[in-house]
């Protein structure tokens, strides 16, 4: 099967059609292979890099079978579906691209993480994985001696001809072991799990987006250089020097109204097919928390994983939330798909839009009352009266630790404290939960 053709010409409207009935048709074939259930280590080939990466495997039937990719602590579940006799389709979840893979006559698997988004293409990366492999980039008994101990907060430089946000890394050392994150005011990397092996480092990160690698060398004064991977997207050169207080700039200062603002307006199309905007009665009197997002972006992922819950559990208190989704295809027909995926997931009950094109500058035309818009995820909080109390741009996630548990505090305080206040005399609240599709 030539894979690339195959999802080349699949349309997202009938991907999940056609790969239904290829999964039917594999089931029915004689002696079809499956993949071998227990852990598994794989190998991305970018440009002449490779990116390791590790998996485990359960099931020994499509309807039963798992795929969960490791990084570090961190867990990741995807579906599995056969394609004909001895290929399989494993869809990143809510990101819209999928690994596709063949069985081979002596097992081991090969084939490609592709990109489904309609008109992107060559965004394709090969990949092989062999079985009962646990280890990520060395194997057991050939480690090296580590020259330093990498534990701790590293201020990075990065060189680029682009803008590059600032950032920092957190790694945590035991033996030639590592984990760790890099943070930007942008998001983080999600958790990163590597070695050192004498002066040389390497940390890889892959959980459904395109995979990542960071990976350099320690130098005799104590600082270290290297480069950073994105997958598919880019490479970029840094040195990095361990700095115990260094910060990143304030994520709640980034991002803010322009001088003579005090309320966001905006109307966009939703995706059940009513217009969404903050002059609707349903929002009057409410407490109003905004998130721009993609479902392209891991830390909108994560955001939406910390929201979801958290606006289910406190929907009654007279709060409400919509999620304003920027995609990779300027379609709401496509949107409808990708964000819906996203809603499904998730569970998210509150009203979701579609933008447009994901491009920063087309958010900052959209949304004119913010001074710019620099990162997805983006938080806005509104209050009662409809004024913008808040905006964090971004999002901490949990591997982050401190960072993240002190985010969640003050998100809480805040919501608090809004929620607390009284609504205009004006406004007529409705009780969402007597709404229909809620």
């Amino acid at each position: 099967m030539n894979f690339k053709n195959y999802l080349s010409k699949a349309k997202y409207l009938t991907l999940g059609v056609l790969l239904s009935g290829a999964a039917l048709a594999g089931d029915k074939v004689p002696g079809a292979k499956f993949i071998k259930e227990g852990v598994w280590r794989g190998v991305f080939t970018v440009s002449e890099s490779q990116v390791p990466f590790n998996f485990e495997f359960k099931g020994k039937d499509p309807e039963h079978a798992v795929f969960t990719l490791i990084n570090g602590s961190r867990r990741d579940d995807f579906h599995v579906q056969r394609l004909g006799k001895d290929s399989v389709y494993i869809k990143m979840n809510t990101y819209d691209a999928a690994l596709v893979a063949k069985i081979q006559d002596d097992g081991k698997i090969s084939g490609e993480y592709r990109s489904l988004v309609p008109g992107f293409r060559g965004n394709a990366l090969p990949f092989t994985a062999e079985y009962g492999k646990s280890y990520r980039f060395v194997e057991p008994g050939k480690d090296v001696a580590p020259a330093a101990d990498l534990s701790g907060k590293w201020e990075i430089k990065t060189y680029s001809k682009e803008a590059v946000p600032a950032s920092i890394a957190i790694i945590k050392q035991k033996g030639n072991k590592l984990t760790g994150v890099i943070m930007t005011v942008v998001g983080d990397t999600r958790e990163l799990e590597g070695t050192i092996q004498g002066d040389e480092f390497a940390l890889s990160g892959f959980t459904g987006p395109s995979p990542f690698i960071v990976k350099g060398k320690v130098n005799a004064d104590g600082t270290i250089s290297g480069e950073q991977g994105f997958g598919i997207y880019k490479n970029l050169k840094f040195d990095a020097t361990k700095n115990a207080n260094v910060e990143l700039p304030d994520p709640y200062k980034l991002t803010f109204l322009k001088e003579g603002y005090k309320k966001l307006d905006f109307s966009f199309p939703g995706i059940d097919g009513k217009q969404i905007s903050l002059s609707d009665q349903k929002y009057k009197g409410k407490v109003v928390i905004i998130e721009v997002i993609g479902t392209w972006c891991p830390n909108c992922t994560d955001q939406t994983v910390f929201l979801s819950p958290w606006f289910n559990k406190n929907r009654q208190r007279g709060v409400e939330a919509i999620a304003i989704g920027f995609e990779q295809k300027d379609s709401l027909e496509y949107a409808k798909y990708t964000l819906g995926k996203l809603k499904q997931k998730y569970n998210i009950n509150y009203d979701i839009a579609f933008g447009g094109l994901a491009d920063k500058k087309l958010v900052s035309q959209k949304l004119p009352a913010l001074n710019k818009f620099v990162a997805f995820p983006t938080t806005i909080i509104v209050d009662r009266k409809g004024d913008v109390r808040e905006i964090y741009t971004g999002y901490t996630g949990t591997v982050t630790g401190k960072y993240h548990n002190d985010y969640e505090k003050k998100f809480n305080k805040l919501l608090d404290e809004l929620i607390a206040e009284p609504a205009p005399e004006t406004a007529q609240v409705i009780d969402t939960d007597t709404r229909q599709g809620n």
